[in-house]
């Protein structure tokens, strides 16, 4: 007589997968949770009570033209009226234009200048200077010289993201140990063998801490520029076109596509930062 003796099945099953990774990461996952939460209840109560005009975030979902961009991000009626996947795109393409232009301009520069104690002593005080000038003070310069919207947006992106990528790639360069430069010197290397094996690791942890902050910076200036710039497609067009338009619930949706952009642009150098250096943080 045989019998059949039912095997369980392999594997872990979805729920399984779920509640091991809650085991694991539910002490980093709650704290920010319980905040975000709290923050979001505190101004939905202020907001109810009527202490502030501010609609609460429940406003993203009952008012209905803010549902609308929410359910729908990527309509296009032609012109200006486009949904905020559109408004948003525009804007990180003018980001993409600025940001890399600062990127090359930043690191060559600060190659540049960090190798050549001279040249370094010329121009710092011009570029102590020309960083310390806001972003909004461009716009109306970029206008003037350019005469369009689109050149002057990446421009304004420009100068203000290229200051903390120059200074740290200098910096970085600056701070190659000696003992380097001497094996450099006794190894008879090559300027091409030496930015490849000695000058490019050494600075590569203070490049990407500029390219880091020089992302923040682009995404910051756009919205911005965005602004003063009218009758161009764009977040930071779109926020101040609905405050025009009293539309304060709009903002806080947008408010909210900025800064969840914003986080992943930063993650995304830094996770390149790690994928080139690993071991960095």
């Amino acid at each position: 007589m045989t019998s059949t003796i039912g095997n369980k099945p392999t594997g872990n099953s979805p729920v399984d997968s779920i509640l091991s990774y809650w085991k694991k990461h539910s002490k980093d996952i709650l704290p920010p949770l319980i905040g975000i939460l709290s923050f979001l209840a505190i101004w939905q109560l202020l907001s109810s009570t009527g202490i502030t005009r501010l609609p609460g975030p429940l406003s993203v979902w009952t008012n209905e033209r803010t549902r609308i961009l929410l359910m729908y991000p990527f309509y296009d009626r032609g012109g200006l009226d486009k949904g905020l996947f559109w408004q948003t795109l525009a804007s990180l393409m003018r980001v993409a234009q600025g940001y890399s232009l600062a990127a090359i301009v930043g690191i060559s520069t600060g190659i540049l200048v960090g190798t050549n104690p001279v040249i370094d002593k010329a121009l710092d005080p011009i570029f102590q200077f020309l960083r310390m000038v806001a972003p909004l003070a461009w716009v109306p310069i970029a206008l003037v010289a350019l005469q369009q919207n689109q050149p002057a947006a990446i421009f304004v992106i420009f100068i203000t993201c290229v200051w903390p990528i120059l200074i740290n790639t200098k910096e970085g360069v600056k701070q190659i140990p000696e003992d380097y430069n001497n094996v450099a010197r006794v190894l008879q290397l090559t300027r091409k063998e030496y930015y490849i094996n000695i000058l490019f690791p050494s600075a590569l942890p203070y490049i990407f801490t500029g390219l880091r902050i020089a992302i923040g910076l682009a995404w910051l200036a756009i919205i911005a520029a965005e602004i003063v710039m009218s009758g161009i497609v764009g977040i930071g067009f779109f926020i101040w076109d609905a405050y025009q338009q009293n539309y304060i619930s709009e903002i806080i949706l947008a408010v909210i596509y900025i800064g969840g952009v914003g986080l992943l642009l930063d993650r995304s150098v830094a996770w390149l930062q790690q994928a080139i250096i690993p071991g960095q943080k």
